[in-house]
Order: structure tokens, then C-alpha cells, then sequence
């Protein structure tokens, strides 16, 4: 590894199914902390967005106030995932996620959805997004309606394969810092205005 070439203000953690975002849980479930070095917990480097239990891969941290508040502004960089779902996609249900859809919390969309393949009543998609609301692509399937069969479609697996140019090359449960240039990527609208 060359400590030179390293960002000073940015780490990636490859996410694995089973651990929770948090920096401590009352149910004593596994959080991502228990992936990062201590010094990770003790110098409060924060995640990035979050990922809910159950959704893996591209994770950031930074102790950088003002990287954090920039990296989750809406718009700031666009977000693509790959995800699983049950019943069946259809055209219609791609153009609607295209367009704002009404949920119980909030107004959702997507900016870019990509069928992958549909077996039997799974369809997997690669989507993008550029906002950040809490379990937003899960919340955005969930109301709408399988055509047959009139049950709600469910994100059955969610994983998170780039940010922005940034894309994951490490194993499951593996962290490391990012690279300058990475981070020159990732940060190429970022004004540090002290």
C-alpha cells in the first residue's frame, strides 16, 4: 500500500449482508465498526449514506464535516445498484420510477433503470439514483403492484456497485483508504471553504 497515494479523508468498507450502519445497536447486532479498525469508532469516522441490514458492497466514511455534507447533498453524485426483485418488471413500472411515484413517506424516482433479466416472478435490475432518503430504492418498488398477481413489488437483495466513477475492488468485509485520485473523482465540485 502506498500511505502516499492515499486519501487522508476518505475509506471504503466492502459491506457484507448482517451488519447494521450504526455506530452502536441496542439489539447487540453486528455493525460495520466491527469491520473497521478501532481507531475507525474512537476518531468518529462516519459513513456516507447508509446501507440497511440486509444490502452489501460500496460503503464510504470520511471524518470530514464538510466532505460529508457535500457527498450527501442531493445531487451530488449519482448512485448505481444492482438489485433483485420479486414479481415481474414491466415497461410501465420502469417508466413510473422514472417519474416521481407518491409513497406513504416521501416523493421518489429514479434517474436510470436497467433490466438485467426476468426468471420465473424475479427480475433483476441495475437502477441509478442521485438523492439519498432512507431506504429509498426499497421504498420506491414497494409502491407499486405486480400486474398478475396485485401483491406490492419487494427488493428481495440490494447492492450498492459504484458511486459516482468509484467503483469497489476489495473482498466482502475488507475496508481501505481511497486514493487521491479516487477521491479527486469523487470530489471534483468540492469547495473546502474554512
Amino acid at each position: 500500500m502506498n500511505i502516499k497515494n492515499n486519501s487522508e479523508n476518505l475509506l471504503v468498507i466492502n459491506k457484507p449482508k448482517g451488519y447494521i450502519v450504526t455506530r452502536s445497536d441496542e439489539l447487540w447486532r453486528k455493525t460495520v465498526y466491527n469491520l473497521l479498525p478501532d481507531w475507525a469508532f474512537n476518531n468518529w469516522w462516519m459513513p456516507i449514506w447508509r446501507l440497511d441490514l440486509e444490502s452489501k458492497w460500496l460503503l464510504l466514511f470520511t471524518q470530514n464535516w464538510k466532505i460529508w455534507n457535500f457527498l450527501t447533498k442531493p445531487w451530488s453524485c449519482i448512485k448505481t445498484y444492482e438489485i433483485l426483485v420479486r414479481w415481474h418488471i414491466t415497461e410501465e413500472h420502469i417508466n413510473i420510477a422514472l417519474k416521481w411515484i407518491k409513497t406513504p413517506i416521501w416523493i421518489l424516482k429514479a434517474l436510470k433503470i436497467e433490466k438485467i433479466w426476468n426468471i420465473w416472478a424475479k427480475t433483476k435490475l441495475r437502477i441509478q439514483i442521485n438523492e439519498w432518503k432512507n431506504r429509498h430504492i426499497r421504498r420506491l418498488f414497494w409502491a407499486m403492484k405486480d400486474p398478475k398477481f396485485n401483491t406490492a413489488l419487494k427488493v428481495l437483495s440490494l447492492t450498492r456497485i459504484s458511486i459516482g466513477n468509484f467503483k469497489l475492488d476489495i473482498e466482502s468485509g475488507k475496508w481501505r483508504f481511497l486514493s487521491k485520485k479516487e477521491e479527486k473523482w469523487l470530489l471534483k465540485n468540492f469547495k473546502d471553504k474554512n
